[in-house]
């Protein structure tokens, strides 16, 4: 039995998307991003979606997040259809997009104004909870431009978990810094995945990433984007990113997609 399956009979789907097509006219005709996609995220699921660019997994998240529509099909959030952004599903971008007028904590509480029914002490009370969270209540009154990249990041996953969604959706959040901090910052997510218990969609090109930090992983290909393969990552946490056992599930989806490319590259020829 699949992840999902086992996920889908212990926990009600958080996630549910049905046959999406996304298709976008372009002055060189008609682009499929998406085709007839369909898959199910369980509550508390940390599911990565990996695949080369221009495959439609960024394409997806923005579906999932409301930012975006399907062409077709349907995506739906605990059983409602998604018609919109919504404050049970909050997205992280690569760039971080924090304001820098606001210091960090000031940041958080912006994020803050999503949540309605907290006074000024309970919101300046979670913020430094998820400050705190995120190794940062020392520098809740430190300026964006004093901070690295990585605690950058940290302040922007602060922002997003603070009006406490239950969909965390993250587009290529590590993808501009550096292995050390990435690495570090691997092991914060899975830390603050195993407080919170958050439904997680990841977003990444980077196959050892989705396999360290993923319970399930959904290979995708371009031309068009469809789900290829799916993978679970039987592996205790917190996981190391050098192991070898994580090696040996990114040497498997490596030789996968390796495998799709070299076929989609043979088709195009004949």
């Amino acid at each position: 039995m699949s992840l999902e399956a086992e996920l889908a009979n212990a926990q009600p789907e958080r996630i549910e998307i049905q046959g999406v097509t996304k298709s976008y006219t372009t002055q060189r005709g008609t682009v499929v991003a998406l085709d007839n996609v369909s898959l199910k995220v369980g509550e508390g699921e940390f599911l990565c979606l990996v695949g080369p660019s221009g495959c439609g997994k960024s394409t997806l998240l923005n579906i999932i997040a409301g930012l975006d529509e399907p062409t077709s099909g349907r995506a739906l959030a605990a059983g409602e259809s998604i018609r919109g952004p919504g404050r049970d599903r909050m997205v992280m971008f690569q760039e971080h997009a924090l304001f820098p007028w606001l210091d960090v904590i000031g940041n958080v509480l912006f994020g803050l104004r999503l949540k309605p029914g907290l006074n000024r002490k309970e919101r300046n009370e979670v913020a430094r909870y998820y400050l705190h969270l995120v190794g940062l209540n020392k520098f809740e009154h430190a300026n964006i431009h004093e901070l690295s990249g990585g605690m950058k990041q940290r302040v922007a996953l602060a922002r997003a978990l603070a009006p406490n969604p239950r969909v965390l959706l993250m587009d290529e959040p590590f993808a501009a810094l550096d292995a050390l901090t990435r690495e570090q910052l691997y092991g914060d997510i899975q830390r603050i995945w195993e407080a919170r218990r958050k439904t997680i969609i990841f977003v990444t090109h980077n196959v050892r990433e989705a396999a360290c930090l993923g319970d399930r992983v959904l290979l995708f290909s371009p031309n068009p984007g469809r789900i290829r393969a799916e993978f679970i990552i039987k592996l205790p946490r917190p996981r190391d990113i050098n192991s070898i056992e994580l090696a040996h599930y990114s040497t498997e989806i490596t030789a996968t997609l390796k495998g799709f490319n070299s076929a989609s590259g043979k088709e195009a020829s004949e």
